[in-house]
């Protein structure tokens, strides 16, 4: 997607080898209008999916997954990382390890919320080593839902994410795909440039 390489490019900050900063329009300020295009996107891309749901985790997920199920008209519905007071229902729940924060989360959903009838398209801000979906996609096996597929803004392909989700039997289409973030640059695979 054009406008968001861009948007790296002139926003993003390179931390390190492993690590972008894109807190100017994703992960803590948000661009409304560049998330109502990546949910128009996605909602292209996975249209003809039969998608009954969206789910992401909190919280720089929310955003776009609630773009994107706006665009479909379903309910998108957030993982959460932590068990409030409130939900006192029964909870599917995996544990997400998180390489950028160094900590396992514990994420739930309520079961009420995903049925063995439903078909659920994934939004996540990153992909990168994949542990994030890989939670998020046996959450809705647990329920018995089908997963027809993950959508991912920024993916690092030179991380295993993407290859985990596939081996999974989950099809990835990510917006923007980073081949490199070596000596403080971000490098695109070459389908993303154009």
């Amino acid at each position: 997607m054009k406008e968001l390489v861009e948007r790296i490019q002139n926003d993003g900050r390179v931390l390190n080898e492993d690590v972008l900063k894109v807190d100017q329009f994703l992960t803590h300020q948000v661009d409304p209008d560049l998330m109502e295009k990546i949910g128009t996107e996605f909602a292209t891309f996975f249209g003809n999916e039969g998608v009954t749901k969206v789910v992401t985790l909190e919280s720089s997920g929310i955003s776009p997954a609630i773009f994107t199920a706006k665009e479909l008209s379903v309910p998108m519905i957030y993982a959460r990382k932590s068990k409030s007071l409130t939900m006192n229902e029964e909870l599917l729940t995996s544990s997400v390890y998180s390489f950028t924060k160094q900590q396992t989360n514990q994420i739930s959903i309520s079961k009420k919320f995903l049925s063995p009838n439903d078909r659920v398209l994934i939004i996540d801000d990153f992909l990168a080593n994949g542990q994030a979906a890989k939670g998020l996609i046996e959450l809705c096996q647990q329920a018995g839902a089908t997963v027809v597929g993950v959508g991912i803004v920024i993916e690092k392909a030179f991380q295993p994410g993407h290859q985990l989700i596939v081996d999974m039997g989950v099809p990835v289409y990510s917006l923007a795909r980073i081949k490199s973030l070596s000596m403080n640059q971000v490098s695109f695979l070459e389908e993303d440039q154009a």
